[in-house]
Formats: structure tokens, C-alpha cells, sequence
């Protein structure tokens, strides 16, 4: 599989990086060959020769810089999407995908309208540890991160990632975090995620697989170290 790691020198926050160092790892131990490109400003890219697409979360000032670059390739992301690219965006990557963001002085900033959701400028900053109730491969699951964001996003309708248990999600007010469609995954949790969630990363797995019309059936890992992390947040979160 070969993976695109988008702007990896702008879009890093909070060790976002290991969201790919997991799920090429991930692979590997299962013996799956995995190649990664990095794509920074203004390198050529084709996004339909991938098999996963990761964005990070970076400052007002780089996402301003990488809306303006991936603008001008928006309609070759759009198309990948529609064709099942698997897609994690987590925080200012997230926030890009949307329709716009508004400034707390009112004005609207274009983002690349990939997905039905809007952000806007919050007059305090969400942060802290998150614990959220999600639906992944059919099954029931608690994802733990930690967020730090000013923006507030609000769906129009489109499936969110999953149900805020602690924290404060993608607004603080309607108990809703992320967002998903088709194949592209959004969330706020920094942690990175994928190593703190690998349920999530498996499930990624999977999906790039069976686009690649690959079976699907993973070999189990000793997850034994992640699960009882997971566990240990949870219950400091939710008793």
C-alpha cells in the first residue's frame, strides 16, 4: 500500500506524525508492504495512487498557507474521495475539508467544501482530554484523545465520527466529535490517535485493503499494552 502523508512539515501538531508512524507499523507486522510519499508545497501529486491520505493539524498561518496549495488540487482530492481514498484528517486537517471558516470578525474563509460542515471562531479554546463513543466496524467502541482547538465545527446533517463522552468534542454544545463520509475520517483528538485507538487504525487498515480488492481479515497483533492504556484513560475519564 502507499501511503500520502500531506504537508508533514507545516501539519504536525501534537505528534500527528505518529498517526502514520502507526499505521505503517501496523502493516508491517502483519508482513503488508508499505511505502510512504510525503507531499509538501507545491510537489505534484495524484491522489487516486494512493491507498491512505493523512492531514494533520497545524496554526491559522500554515492553514492558510496549505488551503491556497491544496485548493489548486482540490478537484483531484474530490474525485478520490468519491472513489473510496481512505482519508484521517485530525484538527486544522479537518477543519480544511470543510465549506468555510469564519473569523470572529464575521468574515468567511473558503475551505476546500470536500465535506457538509462549517467552523467558526470560539471565544475560548476547547481543551483537554476526550473519551468518545464511536461505531467502528460494526461494533460498538470508546476512542481516547486529547484536544486543544479555537474553532467550534458544526455538521449539516453529516455523520459524526462518534458521541462525546468526556470532553468537549467538535463544539462543546451538541456532544458530537468528528465527522465521517464514505471513507474520510475527521476527529479533534490529538495523541496522536491512531496509536492510542488501534481499533481505528485497524479498521482504516481494512477499508484501504478492500478497496484494493484485498481480503480484509487481519491477523491479530498482542494488543494487550494499548488496551489496557485505553482502559486506564477511560476509567480516569468516566470512573
Amino acid at each position: 500500500m502507499t501511503v500520502c502523508h500531506l504537508y508533514p512539515d507545516l501539519l504536525n501538531l501534537y505528534g500527528d506524525r505518529g498517526n502514520v508512524i502507526s499505521f505503517v507499523q501496523r502493516c508491517r507486522w502483519r508482513g503488508l508492504d508499505v511505502q510512504v510519499r510525503e507531499i509538501n508545497l507545491d510537489n505534484p501529486v495524484k491522489f487516486e495512487e494512493y491507498d491512505f491520505l493523512f492531514i494533520g493539524g497545524g496554526s491559522d498561518r500554515e492553514q492558510s498557507l496549505i488551503a491556497a496549495d491544496l485548493g489548486a488540487r482540490v478537484d483531484s482530492l474530490r474525485a478520490a474521495v468519491e472513489d473510496g481514498l481512505v482519508v484521517l484528517a485530525i484538527c486544522g486537517g479537518y477543519q480544511l475539508l470543510g465549506r468555510f471558516y469564519r473569523t470572529p470578525e464575521g468574515k468567511e474563509i473558503a475551505g476546500l467544501g470536500l465535506l457538509d460542515f462549517y467552523t467558526e471562531a470560539g471565544n475560548r479554546r476547547l481543551i483537554g482530554n476526550v473519551a468518545v463513543e464511536a461505531e467502528i466496524g460494526g461494533r460498538k467502541t470508546i476512542l481516547v484523545g486529547f484536544e486543544n482547538h479555537g474553532g467550534k465545527t458544526f455538521l449539516n446533517g453529516l455523520k459524526p465520527l462518534g458521541r462525546v463522552l468526556f470532553g468537549n468534542g467538535n463544539n462543546g454544545m451538541d456532544g458530537l466529535e468528528g465527522a465521517r463520509y464514505k471513507n474520510v475520517f475527521c476527529s479533534y483528538l490529538h495523541g496522536p490517535l491512531l496509536p492510542k485507538n488501534p481499533v481505528l487504525t485497524d479498521y482504516l487498515i481494512a477499508l484501504a485493503l478492500q478497496r484494493k480488492g484485498i481480503g480484509t481479515e487481519l491477523s491479530p497483533l498482542d494488543d494487550s499494552i494499548e488496551e489496557r492504556a485505553n482502559k486506564a484513560m477511560v476509567k480516569r475519564l468516566l470512573g
